[in-house]
C-alpha cells in the first residue's frame, strides 16, 4: 500500500497499478489517482510519454487535475512504481560541501599526516576552488539500476560497505544540447526523488590507482537507485536550491541537509553535461548527495534496515534492505 504523501502543488505524475494490472502512467491529485492512459486522447504508453509531449500536455494535465467529474480511483490500494523510466542517468559526484569534506576525512591513508582538523581544512579549500572554477563532476549511471520508491533493495552479497545517498533529481523534459545555465532550467519539467546507493568498498580500484573510480561496480547494481514517489512539475518547486533532503535510518535521522549546500544547483549541472551529451526527455540529473552517509556514519546498510527518504514538496520513499541469497 502506497504511503498517502501530498506532493507539492496541484497534481504530479507516476506510474500505479492495481495488483493484478499493468503499470499506466497517472495524474496523482489528493490522494486520488488519473489513468492517462484513459484519460488523454493519445493514451500515453507510461510517463516518459507524456514528457516527450510536455509543453502541450502540461495546461491540459492542469485542467484534468481540478476536474472532478473524471474517473479518479484512491491512491491508496494501488502499487506506486518509480515514476518513469530514463534513457540516461547523470550522476552528480562531489557536489555537496561538507558532505565532500566528510567523505575524503574518512578515506584518509592510514599513513596520513594530517590532523582531522588540517585535513578537513585542505579539503574546503579544495571545494571552495572547484566552485570559483565552475567544474562539476558529472558521469553515468545504468537506468536498470531503478527501482520502486517502497520496493525492497537487495544488496548484492560482494558489496561489503553498502551506503545511502539520497539526492535531488531533475527530470529532462526536452532534448538539450549545449544549452546555457540562463536557459537550462527550462528544459527541466520537474522534480523527484532518487536514492543512489553505492558500495564504499568498491568506489576506488586499488589496484589501478591511476585509473581512479569503478562507477559501474559500485553505483550499478539492480534496484540501486529507489526512485520517486512522484514527478513533481517544477513549477510547483518555487526554488530546488532550498530544498531540505532527509534521510532516515530505521526511524533515526541520519541525512537533514538543504540545497543550499550543493556546489552547483541544478541549472549549472544540466547545462554542464548537455555540453558533451544530448539529455532526452525523462532522463534524470543526479545533483549529489548531501552529508550524513553511512561512511561518515560508521553504519553501513544491513539486511532488514529500513530507509525512509523525503524532500520538501516531492513526498516520501520508503525501501528496506535484503541481504542477497544464494542460488
Amino acid at each position: 500500500m502506497a504511503t498517502l504523501v501530498q506532493p507539492a502543488g496541484p497534481f504530479a505524475l507516476g506510474t500505479f497499478s492495481t495488483p493484478d494490472g499493468e503499470p499506466f502512467p497517472g495524474l496523482l491529485a489528493n490522494d486520488r489517482v488519473l489513468d492517462l492512459t484513459r484519460a488523454l486522447d493519445w493514451a500515453p504508453s507510461d510517463v516518459r510519454a507524456v514528457l516527450e509531449r510536455w509543453e502541450e500536455i502540461l495546461p491540459v494535465l492542469h485542467s484534468l487535475a481540478g476536474d472532478d467529474t473524471l474517473d479518479w480511483r484512491p491512491l491508496e490500494g494501488l502499487r506506486v512504481h518509480a515514476p518513469l523510466e530514463p534513457r540516461q542517468i547523470f550522476q552528480s559526484g562531489a557536489n555537496y560541501r561538507q558532505h565532500v569534506i566528510d567523505l575524503e576525512v574518512a578515506h584518509r591513508s592510514p599513513d596520513d599526516p594530517r590532523t582531522v582538523d588540517e585535513a578537513r581544512a585542505e579539503i574546503a579549500a579544495v571545494m571552495d576552488r572547484r566552485a570559483a572554477e565552475d567544474l562539476p563532476y558529472v558521469f553515468i549511471g545504468l537506468p536498470s539500476t531503478i527501482a520502486g520508491p517502497y520496493d525492497d533493495v537487495v544488496l548484492p552479497a560482494w558489496a561489503e560497505k553498502p551506503d545511502w545517498e539520497l539526492e535531488l533529481a531533475a527530470v529532462i523534459a526536452k532534448p538539450a544540447h549545449r544549452v546555457s545555465v540562463k536557459e537550462a532550467l527550462e528544459y527541466v519539467a520537474g522534480y523527484t526523488i532518487a536514492n543512489d546507493l553505492t558500495d564504499r568498498a568498491t568506489v576506488f580500484r586499488r589496484d589501478m590507482p591511476a585509473i581512479g573510480t569503478d562507477w559501474l561496480r559500485c553505483k550499478n547494481a539492480p534496484g540501486f537507485t529507489p526512485l520517486g514517489p512522484w514527478l513533481v512539475p517544477a513549477g510547483s518547486i518555487a526554488d530546488p536550491g532550498d530544498l531540505r533532503v532527509t534521510l532516515k535510518l530505521n526511524g533515526e535521522t541520519m541525512q537533514d541537509e538543504s540545497t543550499k549546500d550543493m556546489l552547483f544547483g541544478v541549472a549549472r549541472l544540466v547545462s554542464y553535461a548537455s555540453q558533451t551529451a544530448q539529455l532526452l526527455p525523462g532522463d534524470l540529473v543526479l545533483t549529489g548527495s548531501p552529508a550524513g552517509n553511512g561512511i561518515h556514519w560508521g553504519r553501513l546498510l544491513r539486511d532488514g534496515d529500513v530507509m525512509e527518504g523525503s524532500i520538501t514538496g516531492l513526498g516520501v520513499q520508503r525501501t528496506r534492505c535484503v541481504a542477497e541469497t544464494s542460488a
